[in-house]
């Protein structure tokens, strides 16, 4: 057969190349760099150093860390998201960690607990499903994670104390819960340190969030399937987001073939553009742009715990 001299057309880009290229394109230099310390051999210091400038005064983070929470002012949920950071790149311990304990121990609840939103927030744009109130009840949502993250990296604080009681009554009195209610109490579990009792608590969550039907097992059937009061349309939860590695308590909610389609899905979401969708309400462009880069980096990282190949090596 005569050669045409027409060279083979490139592969595709690989997931991982795509998500570069969408990064690089519109995240902030905090993802740039968390990515290529995750995903490119980078370096952790340089992520550090693109954390610091978020860095308060008081001890806690601020200037909008959390993209749904706008102004300066230091919040826990921006402090929570500064966590997952340092734990990130195997920096969640020491003096790092006294000093954001210290920030926790003042904005805490009279129950030790965080709230969602420190009324400091007052004044400054927040995404409208995260209102301010004067005074704030303690919370699961923004509690569970830091407790759960300080424990597994093994910090010990006096504020740890009580806030662990919280979180452990909260989840023994959790009947009728939301979706990220769930996850919150899944990032507690995943890390506090009575196995045993962590078992048991994460067994009755799991057939809870079954009989509720706050996981959608089937995606191919998503848009039958409910989603939980308050939430945005399609803002549907699999089981990937309640077991974002194979070692989580939540893993052994699903079925083998139950936690393959979710990661199935999972892989499929990823847009033309690279980059994975956010799912909860948009309110400003800003906040949206900013997110996107946050949950391919989160997306990228459970495939791959998970063993999925997003390089394209073959």
């Amino acid at each position: 057969m005569a050669d045409t001299g027409t060279a083979p057309a490139p592969p595709p880009p690989s997931p991982l190349a795509r998500a570069e290229h969408f990064v690089w394109l519109t995240a902030r230099v905090l993802e740039q760099r968390r990515f290529a310390h995750l995903f490119l051999g980078g370096g952790a210091d340089a992520v550090e150093a693109a954390l610091s400038p978020y860095l308060n005064e008081d001890g806690g983070y601020g200037h909008a860390l959390e993209p749904d929470l706008r102004g300066p002012v230091s919040q826990p949920l921006h402090t929570a998201h500064a966590l997952r950071v340092l734990d990130s790149i195997g920096r969640c311990g020491g003096l790092r960690a006294e000093r954001l304990c210290r920030y926790l121990t003042g904005v805490s609840t009279p129950e030790g607990a965080l709230p969602a939103i420190h009324p400091s927030q007052r004044g400054y744009p927040a995404a409208p499903f995260v209102p301010v109130v004067d005074d704030p009840p303690g919370s699961l949502l923004t509690t569970g994670p830091v407790v759960g993250l300080l424990h597994r990296n093994e910090v010990w604080h006096a504020w740890l104390f009580r806030a662990t009681d919280f979180c452990w009554a909260a989840v023994d009195a959790l009947e009728r819960s939301h979706p990220y209610e769930v996850e919150a109490a899944v990032a507690f579990l995943d890390g506090v340190p009575d196995r045993p009792r962590a078992r048991t608590a994460a067994d009755r969550l799991g057939r809870l969030v079954r009989e509720q039907r706050l996981v959608v097992l089937d995606p191919a059937s998503a848009d039958g399937q409910p989603v939980a009061a308050g939430y945005a349309p399609g803002e549907h939860h699999y089981a990937y987001d309640y077991a974002r590695t194979p070692q989580s308590l939540a893993r052994h909610w699903f079925t083998d073939e139950e936690m393959a389609r979710s990661l199935d899905h999972l892989a499929g979401e990823q847009r033309e553009d690279g980059g994975w969708p956010i799912t909860w309400r948009q309110w400003a462009p800003g906040t949206a742009l900013e997110a996107r880069p946050i949950v391919t980096i989160e997306a990228l990282r459970t495939l791959r715990a998970y063993g999925r190949d997003v390089s394209g090596r073959r």
